[in-house]
């Protein structure tokens, strides 16, 4: 199987594209999202990295007529698990938050949360593959982000904010010239997963408040997640302050804490190498 046939692009206009991973069928499978600059490009997120996606991106012209004049592609991973990190090492330039650059410099796929099955993978990728022999390669990023940083790509700039809780090393990237919210999976249309290795509850309550103080303050009219569809500022509001008032009760401590210790027990058991 090819690079164009693992992946498969939409054009969303203004630079910017929005690609998947069409044979990982999965509530993990995460949105790669593509931007054009008039001196550089970004890639937020990579996806698994079964296959080339600098290929891909290449090959379908996506960098435009003349990617030459620019400089090398950046890849940002909006945070390390392995949905999201796996197709990092295939990018001469690469950017993660600061509290995540160990666990990718030494391949920690305990901290990387790799969790794969075959099931999830519909077509195989290579003749043989498995997903037991799975992992997120070890890279050593270029860039090691803070919040506030400016990622300059010409005619648009990010703003990093971190937002910790899903993962220590969670961020947002966020275009304010035009609104836009690349959320990763600080927030997205579904159920928040605050119950991973160094996930906390408390640094996801104090993210999501200040999502709605982007939100109250008119910063963001779209959000571009890390998983599912796309989605505008009022449902923002709701996911995020719906987390904030259930987070603290009871019943949501509970689960949390059981989710965290199943989930502590299978990573370590997949990854044994790696929880050492």
């Amino acid at each position: 199987m090819s690079a164009n046939d693992w992946y498969a692009h939409k054009s969303l206009g203004d630079g910017m594209y929005w690609i998947q991973e069409r044979f990982y069928e999965s509530e993990n499978r995460a949105n790669i999202w593509l931007l054009r600059g008039s001196h550089q490009d970004v890639v937020i997120d990579t996806g698994l990295g079964l296959k080339s996606l600098p290929d891909y991106i290449t090959s379908k012209g996506l960098l435009g007529a003349d990617p030459q004049r620019k400089n090398p592609l950046l890849a940002i991973a909006t945070h390390a698990h392995f949905d999201h990190s796996g197709g990092l090492h295939q990018f001469q330039q690469v950017g993660v938050h600061s509290a995540e650059v160990e666990a990718l410099v030494n391949g920690d796929n305990f901290e990387t949360a790799t969790w794969l099955s075959d099931r999830e993978i519909v077509q195989a990728p290579f003749p043989g593959w498995r997903a037991r022999h799975y992992k997120v390669h070890a890279v050593q990023p270029t860039h090691i982000l803070q919040e506030g940083d400016v990622i300059n790509l010409g005619d648009r700039q990010l703003t990093v904010l971190h937002m910790p809780g899903h993962s220590r090393g969670s961020i947002c990237l966020h275009d304010g010239d035009h609104k836009l919210l690349f959320s990763g999976d600080v927030v997205y249309d579904g159920a928040m997963i605050d119950w991973l290795p160094y996930s906390r509850v408390s640094d996801y309550i104090s993210s999501c408040e200040r999502i709605v103080g982007l939100v109250d303050s008119e910063q963001v009219d779209q959000v571009l997640p890390g998983h599912y569809n796309t989605f505008g500022a009022k449902r923002l509001h709701r996911i995020a302050t719906s987390y904030i008032s259930r987070a603290g009760t009871c019943p949501a401590k509970f689960s949390t804490f059981a989710w965290r210790t199943l989930a502590g027990v299978a990573l370590r058991a997949s990854n044994p190498r790696s929880a050492c």
